[in-house]
């Protein structure tokens, strides 16, 4: 007898499982198709005022026109790589910042007040500090962004570390192990998903930065043609922008999740 061959009602399972996730995405398509609609026949029909939330025909010959122009791309181009450098940046430097004050109890204590008061602070009211300092143009967009992720990057790592489980790093101590190799061979692995986990959060808060950063010093991104768009008010490529922003928001976040998936198995 096959051992390895599934049973008939493990395969009903794994059936009944795909129709349910199958029914789940085309409810969700659903969805989006019936909000687009209405969103346009509302509009044609004047119920509500097209100028002020535009309608989709009109978003759509807005798209065709920037790409026509080349435009697009190039601002799209401009804000995805802006936030991917400030994402990365703050991931890496916020794990390092966090490994440094669970290595230093001293450090922790000395700079936990401060962590504090800085995760509280606003950090978007810094961005004008900031570009006045660094002056106008992408370096100040990518710390703006780098320095709303940074703190909570270094909160959440720091609380996974200190959230091991004490009995293991105790038994490793047994074994004469020091600080750096239960960092190495404890705690790091153990506070692998939290890290993961994190790289969730700061996706959402690297486009925030990033946005705001844009709105504040770009003369290119989707965040200056979100202002443009106001200025001029042209609504259609306001809104077009900001279903770009979402749609390049959601891959960047399904990417992430994709590697969270992977690794944590």
């Amino acid at each position: 007898m096959n051992t390895n061959t599934p049973s008939k009602e493990h395969l009903e399972y794994i059936s009944k499982i795909k129709r349910k996730n199958m029914l789940i995405t085309i409810t969700r398509i659903l969805i989006l198709v019936i909000f687009i609609a209405q969103w346009e026949l509302t509009a044609r029909l004047n119920i509500v005022d097209p100028f002020l939330v535009s309608q989709p025909s009109r978003i759509f010959k807005t798209f065709i026109k920037l790409m026509q122009e080349g435009n697009l791309i190039r601002h799209t181009y401009v804000t995805c790589i802006e936030t991917i450098i400030g994402f990365t940046l703050g991931t890496i430097i916020g794990t390092l910042i966090a490994i440094i004050l669970w290595l230093s109890d001293f450090i922790n204590k000395v700079l936990e007040p401060y962590l504090v008061v800085l995760n509280a602070l606003p950090k978007i009211a810094l961005g004008p500090i900031l570009i006045f300092w660094i002056g106008n143009g992408q370096p100040a967009i990518i710390i703006i962004a780098l320095t709303i992720s940074l703190i909570v990057t270094i909160i959440s790592v720091l609380t996974g570390f200190n959230n091991v489980d004490e009995d293991m790093i105790k038994l490793v101590k047994t074994f004469g192990a020091n600080k750096y190799q239960i960092l190495k061979y404890v705690v790091l692995p153990s506070s692998f998903p939290t890290i993961v986990s994190t790289l969730k959060i700061n996706v959402g808060l690297s486009w925030v930065g990033v946005i705001v950063g844009e709105f504040l010093v770009a003369k290119e991104g989707l965040g200056f043609l979100i202002v443009f768009g106001g200025q001029v008010a042209q609504l259609d490529m306001v809104m077009l922008s900001i279903i770009i922003l979402s749609i390049v928001a959601y891959i960047m976040y399904a990417i992430v999740n994709r590697i969270e998936q992977k690794l944590i198995k």
